[in-house]
């Protein structure tokens, strides 16, 4: 008997169905081969938001990142504790923190994007490079999509607006 794909049935007839499973898929994978640094995915956005864009008040870097502000305090603890990122005042408004990456987090930040690469090949085996660059192309005009942005932006103002 052949192994059943990843999304089974005609649950895969729904491309929302199929990016769901295929996320968790990727998130899990990328997750176990960057676990040997003890560090998770949520992590090396941080440290790569602070490479590409610098010192960036927490609160925005969280936004940024649409990081909630729980998650963000514990990761930058994390990071913190392992010496990759650090929070000084910042000195346009002494209340809040800016977040910047240390000179260890960049060589880790390096090493990490290696691993990337390298999960990103064994992932995407089974396509050609023409469909690697094609899905790749498609996904970050998901990612960039006014649309699909604004309809998650809702969907978290409302769950924060339940919680409270």
């Amino acid at each position: 008997m052949a192994e059943a794909p990843l999304v089974p049935g005609t649950v895969a007839e729904h491309t929302i169905c199929l990016l769901i499973k295929l996320g968790q898929v990727a998130f899990r994978i990328a997750e176990d081969g960057i676990g040997a640094t003890g560090l998770r995915v949520r992590h090396y956005s941080v440290l790569q938001a602070l490479a590409d864009n610098g010192a960036m008040p927490q609160l925005a870097l969280g936004s940024f990142l649409r990081i909630d502000p729980a998650t963000m305090v514990t990761s930058l603890d994390d990071l913190e504790r392992t010496g990759y990122a650090e929070r000084t005042r910042d000195p346009q408004d002494r209340r809040r923190y800016a977040v910047n990456i240390t000179a260890e987090g960049r060589k880790v930040l390096a090493d990490l994007n290696r691993t990337l690469v390298d999960l990103d090949g064994e992932v995407l085996a089974d396509l050609g490079i023409t469909e690697r660059d094609s899905l790749h192309a498609l996904l970050g005009s998901l990612a960039g999509s006014p649309t699909l942005t604004s309809l998650f932006d809702a969907v978290r103002e409302q769950n924060v607006a339940r919680r409270a």
